[in-house]
């Protein structure tokens, strides 16, 4: 499972309701935000094509995938964009990219959103809106169940992790103190941890999670978490005003209804959408 990049997440902004029409509005026009620029049609040109078209890589699990590499697309990310598109009565079409390529197509105009687990940080909060975060997730250190000596980051100190030399968790890692052996991934990782061949592998808590849940391994623990938490949300094209409110409102209901938090049962077994 890929990591995106960890940093401190912004707090957005709230979501606004969608009932009703605004002032002046011409009754079955769509409402929109007051502070909505006239240019934004967003919002609009979704409900016009009745579709929301959604950039996502189709090759990441457990938050956008093939069953069984040819079934229908599915996964987190897929059924929380779905439910989302219920709330603005519209169809989802999904767009399959690399993620290397993803916001290209955004900017290009391919697709109307990306819902792919786009961690929000400061450099594309600068070039693309977002939406409410829907996934909220920490470092981890993990370690065998019977493993008392790991209580915290500095207590890697001495010890030995195994991590991908490409991940920011090498980086945290050996920052704590730690003996870092090179892995190709997380398969790797978790295989020496089990095998005690190193003390401990540091990673994000969703793809702890998601390994539990699939494999029901419970020879493992989780002995530390980070303090920052990583927000994963939509994001869109700047200026996506109006298209950005629909969504976070959208989210706000699925959140009250339970929605979310069922979604996020079903892949991981507790919920990390708050």
């Amino acid at each position: 499972m890929k990591t995106r990049l960890v940093t401190t997440a912004l707090v957005m902004a709230a979501a606004v309701s969608l009932t009703g029409c605004a002032a002046g509005s011409a009754p079955g026009s769509p409402t929109t935000d007051s502070r909505t620029p006239a240019s934004d049609t967003s919002l609009a040109d979704v409900q016009k094509a009745g579709t929301l078209i959604v950039g996502t890589e189709g090759t990441y699990r457990p938050f956008s995938f093939h069953e069984n590499g040819s079934g229908p697309i599915t996964g987190f990310d897929v059924e929380i964009i779905e439910a989302v598109a219920g709330k603005l009565d519209v169809e989802v079409t999904f767009e399959e990219t690399q993620w290397d390529g993803i916001f290209a197509g955004l900017e290009a105009g391919r697709f109307d959103v990306i819902a792919n687990q786009v961690s929000i940080n400061d450099e594309r909060a600068a070039k693309y809106d977002f939406s409410t975060p829907y996934t909220y997730s920490t470092g981890v250190i993990v370690v065998p169940s019977d493993e008392t000596s790991i209580t915290s980051f500095d207590s890697l100190a001495g010890k030995t992790t195994a991590q991908s030399l490409t991940s920011n968790w090498y980086t945290l890692a050996e920052d704590s103190g730690a003996t870092v052996q090179a892995v190709e991934g997380w398969a790797e990782s978790v295989a020496l941890v089990q095998q005690g061949r190193v003390d401990a592998t540091v990673n994000d808590k969703l793809t702890f999670l998601d390994y539990t849940k699939e494999s029901g391994n419970k020879g493992l623990k989780i002995a530390a978490e980070t303090e920052e938490q990583s927000e994963s949300a939509v994001a869109l094209k700047k200026g996506s005003t109006s298209l950005k409110t629909a969504i976070d409102s959208a989210l706000e209901e699925l959140r009250a209804d339970g929605t979310l938090a069922d979604i996020s049962e079903k892949y991981f077994g507790e919920d990390v959408t708050q």
